[in-house]
């Protein structure tokens, strides 16, 4: 794993979905890797004998790797935020199987104080196998969301 990644994400193992970050432009954009192996705990049971990726596994990724740009553009400097999902939009188009290398790209659309909207797609061998909107909120460590 990369160091960055676990000194900037709350998310820890089992629920940490970025291995490590491949490539980033301040307040721009982000890429990220998500190596997938047969052993994550939800190929048990999604599907027996034919272990597909979850959408809902690809989602967080990427909402996680809109964490890191956010972070890493200097938007949470104290590290003293909370994220909260606001909205996703996404499609899902292909299947990600164990074995696969998801890279996880989002590009920012809008960064505030107070969260950000961007655009997101993973791909697995240049093929898009997901792509989306996310608008996620930031709040102050015991606060609440704004309506």
């Amino acid at each position: 794993m990369d160091d960055i990644v676990g000194q900037l994400l709350t998310q820890k193992y089992p629920f940490r979905f970025i291995d490590c970050i491949v490539d980033f432009e301040k307040g721009k954009n982000i890429v990220c890797k998500k190596n997938v192996t047969i052993n994550e705990y939800f190929f048990n049971g999604h599907f027996p004998g034919n272990p597909v990726l979850p959408g809902v596994i690809i989602s967080e990724a990427l909402a996680q790797a809109a964490i890191l740009l956010y972070k890493k553009s200097g938007m949470d400097e104290k590290n003293d935020k909370e994220y909260l999902l606001k909205k996703i939009q996404m499609e899902y188009l292909s299947k990600v199987l164990p074995g696969d290398s998801l890279y996880i790209h989002v590009e920012a659309e809008k960064m505030f104080s107070i969260g950000g909207i961007v655009n997101v797609k993973a791909k697995v061998n240049e093929k898009i196998v997901a792509k989306g909107k996310i608008i996620f909120g930031a709040v102050d460590k015991g606060g609440e969301a704004n309506e």
